[in-house]
């Protein structure tokens, strides 16, 4: 059996890791015990014998129907087959003593042949557990992991197979737990208590939520799968919960994304503070301030969950990669870059949880004016951009205008906010950046800002310059810059973060990519900032409309053949939907409203 489509995947979670299911009812992923922890489901980046667990309709064939219940994360899939109808509930309690697994076979109408299949490969799918059987359990340990597994159905010699009939009105429950291997066998949990308790969960977490806009259950679907991407125990949230799934079937560009990248912060922090989530707004800022303490010249575009440093890229060989998409990757070679904007991106989402009320502490202060020394010094030099170019660095726009923005937010935070600096210094470094961007960063003849100095090309982060204040919406050269962007990168009307095979390969990596959703997103968002409104609501509706029947997105999309690309769910293509939706319902970003 061959992985699925992306986007034929629903997301389960438990707030420290996450698994993806497919139509066929087959577990592909599932990282334990932690979002960037090796894999023991890796079919989604190989085969079945990388790791999976299927629990269907004998007869192999995808779902009939499926969908969330109500507003959780409690998955429910159903099957219509000759022999009746038959339903698999899905979901990861809210960690507990240990990480459970759950799924309860129901029984709706007739007497359903089902198959169970589970087959457990530890570390990314090259070692197979040794099995046994152990006070009514079975249990699979490799090395440092154990995973407890109870089935109330007999299964096979080697504990990994099982045929049984569901008939209506019956529940049967399999429950997945795993703990390390030198600790104590974990007592699963109750499986109908759980299921309780896990809708208690999401449906308490939700009604949290502040947004009474038009797109009402489209964000806050978003905001639940965003939420699943939270590491609960530090409050970070990863970029995505896959790595290496590809941003071009069959091509190279495969990365690991399930780490927390800093240039998310703002986006992520207008998103929850503007829908009401104040206290995971709080525990994002505070993972930022940890994450980046110590010396700034090490401040990094990325981190692990736990606020890791080290994060060394390696390929995975043993691995064919999705549909044939190498090499797997793990780790990430990107946070070894220097991107100038990060320093920006972090300053101005510290301003914004301050302007939030989120209570400032000395500490945030002190940590802001380290990294505002560092920035004074080094913001003219060249960079590898948000877009994590691994070919030269450049003078890229954005990033520069990205440094004014720390240095702005610097300035408004001595003038309004009490705390102190060296005020005037700052703001001439500022406009001087300011000055420099609008003379070496911007084409007169073709009225368009662009990538870098000296470049005729754009990048989509261009959409950005008046989000944080850079220009007015009604400035010409803002005009002229979406009007760039969109003859020069839209396909289909979705935007692609930059030409590849512009300016000699700026990137430095063969092949190409699809539209970047986030970006098509701040597309929507300039149409709306300069009062085109229908195109604005139109793009938007287009957006929506590549989410998949349970409401996810991943980080690219292929207009020619229909497909999701890249890693899923995207905390990035989430954060956008709620944020743009924000806007279109009256409700400019923090920033736009400053």
């Amino acid at each position: 059996m061959t992985p699925a489509l992306i986007e034929d995947y629903a997301l389960l979670g438990d707030l420290q890791t996450a698994a993806l299911v497919d139509r066929r009812g087959s577990v592909d992923w599932l990282c334990l015990p932690r979002f960037d922890s090796p894999a023991c489901f890796a079919a989604l980046l190989h085969n079945e014998e990388a790791g999976r667990w299927l629990l269907a309709p004998a007869n192999g064939e995808p779902c009939t129907r499926r969908r969330y219940r109500g507003e959780t994360l409690v998955l429910e899939t159903e099957w219509e087959t000759a022999d009746g109808t038959a339903r698999v509930i899905d979901f990861m309690p809210p960690r507990g003593e240990a990480a459970d697994v759950v799924r309860i076979v129901e029984g709706v109408s007739g007497a359903v042949p089902m198959r169970l299949d589970l087959k457990l490969r530890f570390d990314y799918g090259d070692v197979a557990p040794w099995i046994r059987s152990h006070d009514g359990q079975l249990a699979a340990i490799a090395g440092p992991d154990a995973v407890w597994f109870h089935s109330p159905v007999s299964l096979d010699e080697r504990g990994t197979h099982a045929e049984f009939t569901v008939r209506a009105g019956q529940r049967i429950p399999f429950v997945l737990t795993y703990a390390p291997s030198h600790c104590p066998t974990p007592k699963p949990v109750d499986a109908e208590q759980a299921l309780r308790d896990t809708e208690r969960y999401w449906r308490g977490w939700i009604s949290g939520c502040r947004y009474d806009g038009r797109w009402d259950a489209e964000v806050r679907r978003a905001l639940i799968l965003l939420k699943a991407l939270t590491y609960a125990p530090t409050g970070g949230i990863v970029a995505a919960a896959t790595t290496s799934l590809p941003e071009e079937l069959g091509g190279t560009r495969n990365w690991d994304y399930r780490y927390c990248w800093l240039r998310d912060a703002t986006f992520t922090l207008q998103a929850l503070l503007g829908t009401g989530f104040v206290d995971e707004a709080r525990a994002w800022r505070e993972w930022l301030v940890r994450a980046v303490a110590g010396d700034p010249a090490k401040l990094q575009i990325m981190y692990g969950v736990d606020g890791a440093r080290r994060l060394p890229e390696q390929v995975l060989p043993w691995l064919s990669g999705y549909e044939g998409a190498a090499p797997v990757r793990i780790g990430n070679a990107a946070a070894d870059q220097f991107q100038l904007d990060v320093w920006g991106e972090v300053l101005d989402g510290l301003h914004l949880a301050r302007q939030a009320g989120i209570q400032v502490t000395d500490t945030a202060w002190d940590v802001q004016r380290a990294l505002l020394d560092y920035l004074e010094g080094h913001w003219a030099e060249p960079d590898n951009s948000l877009w994590e170019v691994r070919g030269p660095r450049r003078h890229f726009v954005h990033s520069k205008v990205m440094a004014w923005a720390g240095l702005d937010r610097a300035v408004h935070t001595v003038q309004h906010h009490g705390l102190e600096g060296p005020v005037d210094r700052w703001r001439n470094v500022r406009d001087t950046i300011h000055r420099e961007v609008c003379e070496r960063g911007y084409d007169a003849e073709q009225g368009t800002f662009t990538q870098f100095y000296g470049s005729q090309a754009v990048d989509a982060a261009l959409l950005l310059l008046p989000r944080v204040g850079f220009l007015p919406w009604n400035d010409a050269r803002v005009r002229g810059t979406v009007d760039a962007v969109q003859k020069q990168l839209c396909e289909d009307g979705l935007v692609l973060r930059y030409r590849v095979e512009a300016e000699g390969r700026v990137d430095g990596l063969p092949g190409s990519e699809g539209v970047f959703l986030a970006c098509s997103f701040w597309l929507a968002d300039a149409l709306w900032g300069l009062g085109r409104a229908e195109e604005a609501e139109a793009l938007f509706r287009r957006l929506l409309d590549l989410r998949n029947d349970v409401g996810m997105l991943s980080e690219e999309y292929d207009v020619i053949t229909g497909r999701h690309l890249g890693n899923t769910p995207q905390a990035f293509s989430l954060v956008g939907l709620v944020n743009t939706a924000r806007s279109l319902s009256g409700k400019p970003t923090e920033t736009q409203a400053s």
